[in-house]
């Protein structure tokens, strides 16, 4: 449903995508990791049609994204990483504006505008003014924009950014219903979790290169099979471990100054195990847990883009972009503009 071949982009000196390659089977969920800056951003607004690229190109369902932007809007759905609704208008009012601009009659944008709402559990707020609707309340809308034009393609840069766990778990909810009826979502996110839970396929990007592709569980696999954990009591004891277990197991040690953790994968969890326990008990270091788990894809964000060098801290969140690369955060009071 979706295939780049060699995409490239550069803004100045800044090089954002450098030959990326990269396909989603239709009916399936493509997560697109990477740190901020790292090109999903650049590659997700060349998809939408949004921004050119200086090489290489882009198909949705066989559509060249560039020779024949017009058609390939009309295939997708998009929805940004920022709620971009009018808040002077209701749930409603909002959802028909949208259609029209896809191009559709008055009486089937207000049809479909009834069903969307109702499919995402706003039909009793659809006639309130948006100005009144809470955060998930929002965001729901805005998915729902992207979805009046009942896109083949969905693309979702980062859609739980800024929501509460609970609107969170359920937008998850929401995405699945949209991927058991057919519909082929390329998803951006920062939250390991949710590539996780939601995608059949991950893709890792970084500084614009893609250099991993598979499955979660094929993901996990490259990185050695386990993970040892060890919880410090203080965090001034985080890198005295990261030192102590240099050495052991089959990488470099990673630490989370917040959680006060050092990971290690290893591929003999017994053997490390032991390892570990017997040089923590040596060395005196005071530990609150010890264990061996089944690694998970913060293991394998942090593995695959180098971030995994002793004493190393896990990216915060949010991270400055790349200067030069886009976003697609709307300017202040915007309002969606169309398809």
């Amino acid at each position: 449903m979706i295939k780049a071949e060699g995409v490239e982009k550069a803004f100045g000196s800044t090089r954002a995508l450098a030959g990326v390659d990269l396909t989603v089977d239709s009916g399936t969920v493509l997560a697109l990791l990477g740190r901020n800056g790292a090109g999903k951003t650049t590659f997700v607004r060349i998809l939408a049609t949004l921004l050119a690229p200086d090489a290489g190109r882009i198909q949705v369902a066989g559509v060249d994204v560039v020779h024949d932007a017009k058609t390939v809007r009309s295939l997708i759905g998009l929805a940004g990483q920022f709620a971009a609704v009018d808040e002077t208008l209701s749930g409603r009012e909002n959802l028909v504006l949208v259609g029209r601009l896809y191009g559709l009659p008055r009486r089937e944008a207000r049809a479909r505008a009834s069903e969307v709402l109702e499919r995402l559990g706003l039909g009793d707020a659809g006639d309130r003014l948006v100005r009144t609707y809470s955060g998930g309340m929002r965001r729901r809308l805005d998915l729902g924009a992207s979805l009046v034009g009942r896109p083949l393609v969905l693309i979702m840069d980062e859609p739980s950014t800024g929501l509460d766990p609970r609107s969170r778990i359920e937008l998850w909810s929401l995405i699945d219903d949209f991927i058991k009826a057919g519909t082929t979502l390329l998803l951006t996110t920062q939250y390991l979790e949710e590539a996780d839970r939601l995608a059949d396929r991950v893709a890792v990007i970084e500084r614009g290169r893609l250099i991993a592709a598979g499955t979660p569980d094929d993901l996990k696999q490259r990185i050695g099979g386990d993970v040892l954990e060890v919880r410090a009591t203080s965090a001034s004891d985080v890198e005295r471990l990261v030192n102590l277990l240099t050495g052991l197991g089959a990488g470099l040690p990673v630490a989370d100054m917040r959680a006060q953790c050092v990971t290690l994968p290893t591929s003999e969890r017994v053997q490390t195990l032991l390892a570990a326990a017997r040089r923590i008990e040596e060395s005196g270091i005071p530990v609150a847990d010890l264990g061996v788990r089944r690694p998970s894809l913060d293991d394998v964000f942090l593995t695959l883009t180098g971030a995994g060098g002793a004493a190393t801290k896990r990216p915060e969140p949010r991270l400055r972009p790349v200067p030069g690369e886009p976003s697609l955060e709307p300017a202040p009071n915007a309002r969606r503009v169309g398809s």
